[in-house]
């Protein structure tokens, strides 16, 4: 099997590529780019992992589903491509971030920074037909990321898990809470933000535990300025 993850990732997950859940999952894949809007772009597919290499990673940041709207999603939870509107998730996150550690939000939903910084941005269902959201929950993509989450679990160098809503928390079955850190807030959304998600300071508790494992922490700023030519 030709690698299509070109990151330490592929080694991790190639088994679960090569069972029969995968398989029907590829084949309704094809079935469906072919024949509706999916987003993201297909190539884009696997971007969180693209970026964030396995033994890079430091933290998680999970969501459910990608972005259903035109030109949003491109493979990372809660970002958006540059020139898309901040979705409103994506507004109270950037208002926690400034009341927690002080940042200056930015008028772009780009969060590359943070994925480079091993900050890896995982929905648990990859992809998304247009305009229908968790159009394509229940079809095998929860039981690959899954094994991501558990992988990462087991890893002798631990990891922080931010778990955001019910959807997310569901997770924490899959993390080995002695060894790793797992913050648990309501999710960002305008429905729940002010259930506890506003002053759950994730982003400085982050950094706590990164230092407290030896680890740099999160530069959390991001770039006033963004542009896609890599």
């Amino acid at each position: 099997m030709k690698a299509f993850i070109h990151t330490d990732w592929w080694d991790v997950l190639k088994p679960e590529f090569e069972k029969p859940y995968y398989h029907q999952l590829h084949e309704f894949l094809k079935n469906e780019y072919r024949t509706k809007n999916i987003h993201p772009d297909m190539y884009n597919i696997f971007q969180a992992f693209e970026w964030t290499p396995f033994a890079d990673t430091k933290v998680v940041i999970l969501g459910q589903d990608p972005y259903h709207g035109p030109g949003q999603a491109h493979g990372l939870s809660f970002s958006v491509l540059p020139g898309v509107a901040v979705p409103p998730s994506l507004v109270n996150i950037y208002k926690e971030l400034q009341d927690d550690v002080g940042c200056t939000p930015v008028d772009h939903g780009y969060l590359e920074s943070w994925a480079k910084q091993g900050v890896l941005l995982l929905n648990s269902v990859l992809t998304v037909q247009n305009g229908v959201a968790f159009s394509h929950a229940g079809k095998g993509w929860e039981q690959l990321t899954d094994v991501a989450i558990r992988r990462l679990s087991e890893r002798s160098t631990p990891v922080v898990f931010i778990l955001w809503g019910k959807a997310a928390r569901s997770k924490i079955k899959l993390i080995d809470t002695q060894t790793n850190v797992v913050l648990q807030a309501p999710h960002p959304s305008p429905l729940s933000a002010y259930r506890g998600f506003f002053g759950s300071k994730p982003f400085s508790k982050t950094n706590i535990a990164l230092t407290s494992f030896g680890e740099q922490p999160i530069n959390w700023q991001l770039p006033a300025h963004v542009n896609l030519e890599h």
